[in-house]
């Protein structure tokens, strides 16, 4: 099997053993050759992941390997939660995120910034609306980085515009 099939398949494995645990799937990676291969997945569920949803999956997917066979070498194996600041990557993943604090960077500018800290209060068809508040960027500081002007109302975002976005952490 070359690289990009050997990746298929523990990705279809490992989606068949988070479903039947009731996790979601965020990714399944092959990392780094040879003694040095690491096999990377990520869950989530509702309510966050536990070390004993992590074993759960590590353990399935440890059988199902062992069984199907489709990494010739030595590998690790880690599965680990997203974390508390995750990228959002996809629709769904700002969807699940209404109402939280997101940073994101733009490929362009939008209302003449491509950086912006607000909560996700809505989310459409290939698109994002932020709420951008004087208490959520930090004040003075970081009014200079938004521009001051978006503060205290919406930005509309195109997902296609976007370069990286992750929730913020808040203490």
């Amino acid at each position: 099997m070359d690289k990009i099939s050997v990746k298929q398949k523990v990705f279809e494995l490992a989606s068949r053993v988070a479903e039947d645990e009731g996790f979601e799937l965020i990714s399944a990676d092959i990392l780094g050759a040879g003694k040095r291969t690491v096999v990377r997945v990520v869950i989530d569920k509702d309510g966050g992941v536990t070390v004993g949803d992590c074993e759960k999956m590590s353990r399935g997917l440890e059988a199902l390997l062992d069984v199907e066979d489709p990494i010739k070498e030595h590998y690790v194996l880690e599965v680990s939660s997203p974390g508390i600041d995750r990228p959002l990557l996809t629709q769904a993943d700002f969807e699940k995120n209404i109402e939280k604090l997101v940073r994101i960077t733009t490929t362009e500018k939008i209302d003449n910034q491509t950086f912006f800290i607000g909560r996700i209060i809505d989310v459409g068809e290939g698109w994002i609306r932020l709420k951008i508040s004087k208490k959520e960027t930090g004040g003075k500081k970081n009014r200079k980085i938004l521009g001051g002007k978006s503060e205290g109302k919406d930005i509309f975002i195109p997902m296609d515009k976007i370069s990286k976005a992750r929730l913020e952490i808040e203490l």
